[in-house]
């Protein structure tokens, strides 16, 4: 996942040579964030994913769940829009996504 775009505060010190200021979000908290998540066509995929998602916010509706097949048929990609609570909790289920043996790519 690559880091947001951000615009430190006036008054802040400059950041040394080579190191990224982190600031403040983007994003405002709580809100509805997709999350894309690509992986060879198997069966258990969608249970997977779906029970990570139910993990890291256990509002997830499964029904609000978009399947997209490859062309060719061999890959699932797989959209599912969770509540965003943190940034923390983003990058943590970024994680935990992107470690799964079942995923290939998580967007």
């Amino acid at each position: 996942m690559r880091p947001l775009p951000h615009t430190p505060p006036e008054n802040s010190p400059p950041a040394p040579s080579g190191q990224q200021v982190v600031s403040e979000s983007l994003i405002a908290y709580p809100s509805q964030f997709p999350i894309k998540v690509m992986g060879v066509k198997v069966e258990g995929l969608v249970a997977a994913i779906t029970h990570i998602a139910h993990q890291f916010d256990p509002t997830f509706d499964a029904a609000t769940i978009e399947l997209r097949e490859s062309k060719g048929g061999k890959y699932l990609g797989i959209t599912v829009t969770v509540t965003a609570t943190s940034r923390e909790q983003l990058d943590e289920l970024y994680r935990t996504l992107s470690t799964h043996p079942m995923v290939k790519v998580v967007l």
